[in-house]
């Protein structure tokens, strides 16, 4: 058996088979369909997988850092809660600028957490808060 054999019996094909040069598709209800060409191949495996960065911040020096995983196409989440609010601001600002620049989406997930996608990424839906600071009041 050659490799050309193998590969062929990998993907199913054996020499015995006999190309398709039919240019009509005849459905089970007796109705046909006229193909308009025969290299419709599709892959089903076109897409990668996709990882997705935890991220703490530290100090907004660590933005770059961030803004280079969203840059090679990985979405980013990022808690901000081991640093000041003032730097807190600076970052979402920063990451603000570069999904914006990369055609990309950011959103709020809780208090200080944030996920930045790129444009390779859609975010469907969307998270409400739990309790709103009057019931927390009403709670105390």
């Amino acid at each position: 058996m050659t490799f050309m054999e193998k590969i062929m019996g990998f993907f199913g094909v054996s020499e015995e088979d006999e190309p398709y040069d039919d240019d009509e598709l005849e459905h089970e209800d007796g109705t046909s369909h006229h193909l308009k060409g025969r290299s419709n191949i599709v892959s089903l495996h076109t897409q990668k997988n996709i990882r997705l960065v935890l991220f703490e911040p530290r100090s907004y020096e660590e933005s770059p850092e961030i803004a280079d995983h969203l840059k090679s196409h990985r979405p980013v989440v990022v808690n901000l809660q081991l640093v000041r609010r003032d730097q807190g601001v600076r970052i979402i600002d920063f990451l603000s600028g570069t999904v914006y620049a990369l055609g990309g989406n950011i959103q709020k997930l809780g208090n200080n957490i944030f996920i930045c996608t790129p444009a390779n990424v859609d975010i469907t839906g969307s998270i409400t808060d739990f309790l709103k600071d009057d019931e927390l009041k009403d709670l105390r």
